[in-house]
């Protein structure tokens, strides 16, 4: 029987707060958005997120200005306005495609994690920290594409990619390399390449879900199961 270590009963109880400049830029965790074992959700940013907005220009969330202070009241709600509607006629396909669980999709702290909260309107990312358990699925990224330039073809739906851990990564200790029959296609994105540590001998599977691409492959979305 496979082994899960670090076993919880929850997929995470952790998002981080990512941003970055500008597509290709570098993904950097600015906060993190926790939920604390009494029920309450707290944010707060990380000391590193005045240094970014010293260096890269960095601004903070619209409704949490103050880089030193602690939020706990109503956050998640906040965060919720960048979910899609429940009222959206194809609201069942975009939660399949996003892998969330039917009965928790009126949860907005699982589902900021499970479909990243992704808007076209600023450069934040939500990334859970997640936990290998049993039944474990998310989608995620592929990381590098527009550095790597690969032409159009290059992915298949469905097929599967390989991976490699890069513990002696000197950007990233928890980096993950993916691979396509031994060639380097990208890499995991950034936060939620750590499971995939955690995991160890208990091989997680890769499976590609969407591509974009014209010339060169732009975007490309990969299924993660234990």
């Amino acid at each position: 029987m496979k082994q899960y270590p670090n076993f919880s009963v929850t997929e995470f109880d952790k998002i981080y707060v990512v941003w970055r400049k500008g597509v290709g830029g570098r993904r950097t965790a600015v906060g993190d958005l926790i939920k604390a074992p009494d029920g309450r959700y707290i944010f707060k940013y990380f000391p590193s997120a005045i240094e970014l907005q010293e260096a890269e220009g960095f601004s903070p969330y619209p409704e949490f200005q103050d880089l030193t202070k602690e939020y706990n009241g109503n956050v998640v709600e906040i965060f919720g306005q960048r979910l899609t509607k429940n009222e959206r006629p194809d609201i069942n396909s975009f939660y399949k495609f996003w892998e969330v669980d039917a009965d928790k999709a009126q949860d907005k702290f699982y589902l900021l994690g499970k479909t990243q909260g992704l808007v076209s309107t600023d450069n934040f990312e939500f990334l859970a920290d997640y936990k290998l358990v049993p039944g474990l699925h998310f989608l995620t990224e592929i990381a590098g594409l527009s550095k790597l330039q690969l032409p159009k073809g290059t992915f298949q739906i469905g097929e599967e990619l390989q991976y490699e851990l890069e513990p002696d990564n000197t950007k990233d200790k928890l980096a993950v390399k993916l691979l396509k029959h031994g060639r380097e296609v990208g890499y995991i994105k950034k936060y939620h390449s750590k499971v995939f540590h955690d995991a160890g001998n208990s091989r997680l599977r890769l499976t590609v879900k969407a591509i974009d691409q014209n010339g060169v492959v732009k975007r490309v979305f990969i299924k993660v199961s234990a």
